[in-house]
């Protein structure tokens, strides 16, 4: 039954303002890059700029470290991601799919952890850290990282593994593979969306982690993109178009990973989410 007019203007009304909402503050941000210092802050506000500026973004290249900060989150980044791969795909794997006593009750005890927020975690994690000399270290944030995004991506992965048929794993072991060589071989390749999901979450976690990046990295050479560029701002004068600038560039790492695996981060989220 074909909708009514009403029904599609309505549904068009309600993509147009959910599009503004979403869209609305990244184009706004970017707009403003191009702009020069003396419209950003005019009081007569422009949708678009009245002329391109490039200054900002050679401000930002030239003038700051940001190039720094853009390499630690990256390297933070792509860390946090392939652990947290390999760790949410084996643990998934060892307790979704096989016969192991007790899996049901460690899957809810790791999703409830990731009820716990983190702020309640910074001192004793700080200590902790402290105590085996990881404070200001890359290698910290990536572990505070896989530990707070790996439980979600574990339940996650669930609806998965629920998706492969059992079969597949029981013709496996008559040929003799092991749970090890029926993982790799066999699960894995049908699991690319799944993984392809928890890639991209991963990642946009580390890339936007404040909290801990914030007390755990103490030099200025080792710090993040949203620490750098809190530190960029300034603390008594904001220059607007070098902070767009930044946020402009800092969006497009997240932008290029969506779109290679958007398509199996949406299919994901719903397959996932059936138990």
């Amino acid at each position: 039954m074909r909708a009514s007019v009403t029904e599609r203007i309505g549904r068009w009304v309600a993509l147009i303002l959910l599009g503004t909402i979403v869209l609305g503050p990244i184009y706004w941000i970017v707009a403003s890059s191009l702009k020069d210092p003396h419209e950003i802050i005019s009081t007569t506000p422009s949708l678009w700029p009245t002329s391109i500026f490039l200054g900002h973004y050679d401000r930002l290249i030239s003038n700051t470290p940001y190039l720094t900060y853009l390499m630690n989150s990256t390297i933070v980044a792509i860390a946090t991601m392939l652990v947290t791969v390999i760790v949410s795909v084996a643990a998934s794997f060892s307790m979704y799919r096989l016969k192991v006593r007790g899996a049901e009750a460690v899957g809810t005890a790791v999703l409830l952890s990731y009820l716990i927020p983190g702020t309640l975690l910074l001192v004793p994690v700080y200590g902790m850290f402290a105590g085996v000399g990881l404070v200001d270290s890359p290698v910290a944030l990536v572990i505070v990282n896989v530990a707070f995004a790996s439980p979600f991506c574990v339940w996650l992965m669930r609806g998965f593994f629920d998706a492969i048929p059992r079969e597949l794993d029981d013709a496996a072991a008559v040929d003799g593979a092991g749970p090890l060589t029926t993982l790799i071989r066999v699960n894995l390749p049908l699991l690319a969306p799944g993984i392809g999901t928890i890639c991209l979450y991963a990642f946009i976690y580390s890339w936007t982690e404040v909290v801990f990046a914030s007390q755990l990295i103490l030099t200025d050479n080792l710090k993040t993109l949203p620490i750098g560029l809190a530190a960029i701002m300034g603390q008594y004068n904001i220059d607007w178009g070098l902070l767009m600038a930044g946020a402009s560039l800092t969006m497009i790492p997240g932008a290029i990973l969506f779109a290679v695996v958007g398509r199996y981060f949406v299919r994901g989220l719903t397959t996932g989410a059936i138990q």
